[in-house]
């Protein structure tokens, strides 16, 4: 993080400038037993990738809404991240039939068709794996994503001023998300680098957004993000904290 940063894209930038090899998102998935863990580097490439494909393939627009209809997942941080590349809206739920584009997982297709625009489908199975059928009206992600370009170039500048986020009826520009975010990060034991937050929050609020993916961002830290961590008994939790060396928990 530098003072300079005025969107969540410039936070990754400036991530990945300081150490790209450091972890940054770890996800888990108790219902799967799925552990992935991405450095910097790894991270920010996924990112340039689905930027590519959401401005060039989809040809998303800045001031555009994608419904972004997904649980809290590494993926999910992905396009979140994407998004605030392009210049685009991430709007986190609510009616994909208001949204110019849509990115939905299992359990949200039939929603996602309510959106007239590009829709793009994520299986969320572990490695990323490919839908052995794509869903009707979708295009898979693990087949679209790979081909894309390494290096993201928006077509013109991020303002930072502008609509970036909604999420539970609030909206946030690219400036406040980096604001509110920053604020969070001491609150969540984030103060300065090397903090690690577990979180098990889902990303339909915005504490959850902070927790899972924002405030580490913002502070030079990291996230152990957990899916279905309600599944973990207290003990297993306990060695996880451990083994994982978490700083602060929130869930």
């Amino acid at each position: 993080m530098t003072a300079i940063d005025r969107t969540p894209a410039d936070l990754l930038r400036s991530a990945l400038a300081a150490d790209p090899a450091r972890p940054l998102v770890t996800f888990y998935d108790d219902a799967t037993g799925e552990r992935v863990e991405l450095s910097v580097a790894t991270f920010a490439n996924w990112v340039a990738k689905t930027a590519n494909l959401l401005q060039g393939e989809l040809g998303a627009e800045p001031g555009e809404r994608v419904a972004l209809l997904l649980p809290a997942h590494w993926q999910t941080a992905v396009w979140l991240l994407a998004c605030s590349s392009v210049g685009v809206v991430a709007q986190v739920g609510g009616d994909a039939g208001d949204a110019d584009h849509v990115v939905a997982g299992p359990g949200q297709f039939e929603a996602g068709l309510a959106c007239s625009g590009e829709r793009v489908a994520l299986s969320l199975a572990p490695l990323g794996r490919r839908f052995a059928q794509v869903p009707g009206g979708y295009v898979d992600y693990a087949v679209e994503v790979p081909g894309q370009g390494d290096v993201f170039r928006a077509y013109g500048p991020v303002d930072p001023e502008s609509a970036a986020l909604v999420v539970a009826g609030a909206e946030f520009s690219g400036g406040g998300v980096v604001e509110r975010a920053r604020g969070d990060a001491g609150a969540l034991g984030l103060a300065g680098p090397g903090g690690r937050v577990l979180s098990g929050l889902s990303y339909d609020t915005w504490e959850g957004l902070s927790a899972g993916l924002y405030a580490a961002l913002a502070a030079g830290g990291s996230v152990v993000l957990c899916r279905n961590l309600d599944l973990l008994g207290e003990d297993a939790l306990a060695k996880r904290i451990e083994s994982e060396r978490v700083t602060s928990t929130a869930r």
